[in-house]
């Protein structure tokens, strides 16, 4: 970035707090028994807010935190979201600070998740997972998590309190947040010689000049919530007219257009596969990296936060029932918990990873931190964002998603 630097003042924590606070009912349960267990969120008393602490270095920053590693040994298997961590801490940095071998798979959505987990029935052989919040409930009902050993995580005081005791897990027993972010999309403007500023419009380009070149997150909720947030339908709905309508639009006319179901399409956009993705903040903000790397021009590209309304997910660490190793799982979250390898992590997938007084962390450890308006959100922003839900319609949002793949091939 050329521009002078700027402390950030995007964090908004107050619109986080209200929006996950909004969102009366989480409902989750084996879906294909239609079977719902609600849980009331979190009230905002307890969520506190964060500490706002000036002054200092680096080494001053840094004082004010535990940075306490719990030593450990063996292979860590972690099954998570692509390009999700800097390689450095699932690789060469893990091994040396922790003594732990990193083997890390990945999966496209949470569905995926739920079914590999269930499916192993606790012999998976992962340590840590990766779910997004409103399916934790569902994972802890089916025996799919294992309580967290707290003690084995002091460096947890470093989650500003207002990413703690959401909904789907009140007393982080089960959980912890990794990071949080949003949904929008990607185009190349030298293609698409048009604004793309709601989601009915980057339905219609889809449609039209950029039919078989785009693609869509692989993920049955996002896909839906598009339908749903260009017709001002809240996209955790449950009635059947609507779900109805969104299966028919989406299978028969829409899907035809489609050319890729892709959760991670940074890398093929740099390689010319798509004008314009479908993209989570993170994976967006990579493509501009990995279009610069393959020669291409990022200033041809163009960013949008979904519009008039698009998701807000807080993806966050569990250890798995029957994790084979649990205590380097502890050790290794611990040690993402620790200021430095958290805004290290965050320098590299671009969301924001939920730390105690994080302008100042940037400030400090990462001061030209690239694209940071794709990390950090306005209060306008977090207003429009909405949380999800696992209900009653999951079964027909999969089913959807089926039919369109279906549809499409």
């Amino acid at each position: 970035m050329n521009e002078p630097k700027q402390p950030l003042r995007m964090l908004a924590p107050e619109s986080f707090r209200g929006v996950l606070s909004r969102r009366a009912l989480f409902q989750a349960g084996t879906a294909a028994a239609g079977v719902a267990i609600l849980a009331a969120c979190g009230d905002d008393e307890k969520d506190g807010g964060s500490d706002n602490t000036s002054g200092g270095g680096t080494s001053d920053l840094l004082s004010q935190y535990s940075n306490v590693i719990n030593q450990s040994s063996g292979t860590l298997a972690m099954f998570t979201w692509g390009a999700y961590n800097d390689p450095d801490i699932v690789g060469a940095l893990a091994e040396a600070e922790l003594g732990v071998t990193m083997k890390v798979d990945y999966y496209p959505s949470n569905e995926d998740l739920v079914t590999k987990l269930s499916a192993a029935a606790g012999s998976s052989g992962f340590d840590v997972v990766v779910p997004t919040g409103p399916f934790i409930i569902q994972m802890i009902e089916k025996g799919l998590l294992q309580k967290l050993d707290m003690s084995k995580l002091p460096n947890f005081a470093n989650i500003d309190p207002i990413y703690n005791g959401r909904a789907w897990d009140p007393n982080n027993e089960y959980s912890v947040c990794k990071d949080w972010g949003s949904t929008g999309w990607i185009y190349n403007r030298a293609v698409i010689d048009r604004d793309i500023e709601t989601w009915a419009d980057f339905i219609d380009v889809c449609m039209n000049e950029a039919s078989g070149r785009n693609s869509i997150l692989d993920s049955a909720g996002n896909i839906t919530g598009m339908y749903f947030w260009a017709n001002g339908i809240d996209w955790t709905t449950e009635d059947p007219a609507h779900l109805d309508a969104a299966q028919a639009f989406l299978v028969d006319e829409f899907a035809p257009h489609v050319s890729g179901y892709d959760s991670y399409p940074s890398t093929a956009l740099a390689q010319g596969s798509y004008d314009i993705s479908m993209a989570w903040n993170g994976d967006a903000r990579q493509a501009f990296n990995n279009i610069l790397d393959a020669g291409g021009n990022p200033d041809d590209w163009v960013w949008g936060l979904g519009a008039p309304e698009t998701e807000l997910w807080m993806d966050n660490y569990c250890i798995p029932a029957g994790a084979p190793n649990a205590d380097a799982a502890h050790a290794w979250i611990n040690w993402l918990l620790s200021p430095e390898i958290s805004i290290k992590d965050l320098a590299f997938h671009g969301y924001h990873s939920g730390m105690k007084n994080i302008d100042q962390l940037i400030a400090e450890l990462v001061p030209d931190l690239a694209r940071p308006e794709m990390i950090f959100f306005t209060d306008e922003q977090v207003a429009t964002m909405r949380t999800g839900a696992v209900n009653s319609a999951q079964d027909q949002i999969v089913q959807i998603l089926d039919e369109m793949k279906a549809a499409g091939a």
